[in-house]
């Protein structure tokens, strides 16, 4: 099933092409890693297909229709995304960043209903954040504010997250804690997870489906093993990558790699 894909669309900065006529489809209800380079517009990508900027021609079809024409509060309760760089104002404490993913189901009052107190603090349970409600946001560690984000992204009550490389500033073991914990929404409530993601191995290891980008366009989109190869990567990232299988999980696992060395024509 896929309720969310684009149709040639292309998406510019002024007068320069970042995006160039992807068709590409997103499985529901799996997580989706997109890989590239910097600057071969996987941020871009993301944005648009989550209307934060517009797009130049194409489309982006969400449940059939196109989401230029789905109301700001109506796209909100179908899908959430998380930046790549988050800013918090001063002083907040987390109950009160992780109340505004209530705010599409908010009436003109703006007040926060029962549900929406019940769902915030589910919310602060599933990313472990619940001993953190009254503390201000900036109080936090990298990896404690990365899931606090990601909980006022569950507040939302979407069945479609997006993140923009959620992963980055973050040490080893904090990775691991948000990769896992998204993981944990995929296979245990079915949400459809789509993030920017640059380690390979993390990519090879969380996603079941993997879109690779080069100069604004698809390179290969499909599982795992079918785009963790070398041939992809030489023409993706310029490497010549070795790869092997993770003996934990059985995915296309990086070993080790070189540049590849230009040749001169002389």
């Amino acid at each position: 099933m896929v309720r969310l894909y684009t149709e040639d669309l292309q998406v510019s900065y002024g007068d320069q092409l970042i995006v160039k006529g992807l068709s590409v489809h997103i499985p529901d209800q799996q997580v989706t890693a997109i890989i590239g380079a910097n600057g071969c517009g996987k941020s871009t990508f993301l944005k648009a297909v989550t209307r934060l900027i517009p797009h130049q021609s194409g489309t982006v079809l969400l449940d059939g229709g196109s989401i230029v024409k789905h109301k700001t509060k109506q796209l909100a309760q179908k899908l959430a995304i998380l930046p790549q760089t988050q800013e918090a104002a001063s002083g907040l404490t987390v109950g009160e960043l992780v109340s505004y993913g209530r705010f599409p189901y908010q009436n003109a009052m703006g007040r926060l209903t029962a549900r929406d107190m019940e769902v915030i603090d589910w919310a602060l349970e599933v990313t472990n954040t619940i001993d953190f409600k009254y503390r201000p946001v900036d109080a936090l560690s990298g990896g404690q504010r990365q899931r606090v984000w990601i909980a006022m992204a569950l507040a939302q009550e979407t069945d479609i997250i997006f993140l923009d490389e959620p992963t980055t500033y973050l040490d080893m073991a904090h990775q691991l804690e948000v990769l896992e914990l998204l993981q944990k929404l995929n296979t245990e409530q079915q949400r459809t997870i789509v993030m920017v993601l640059h380690d390979l191995n993390q990519a090879a290891r969380f996603a079941d489906f993997i879109i690779a980008m080069k100069d604004g366009e698809v390179v290969r989109a499909g599982k795992c093993d079918e785009v963790i190869r070398p041939d992809i990567l030489r023409q993706v990232f310029r490497i010549d990558a070795e790869i092997g299988s993770d003996p934990r999980t059985g995915k296309p696992m990086c070993i080790t790699y070189d540049l590849l060395k230009e040749t001169n024509n002389l």
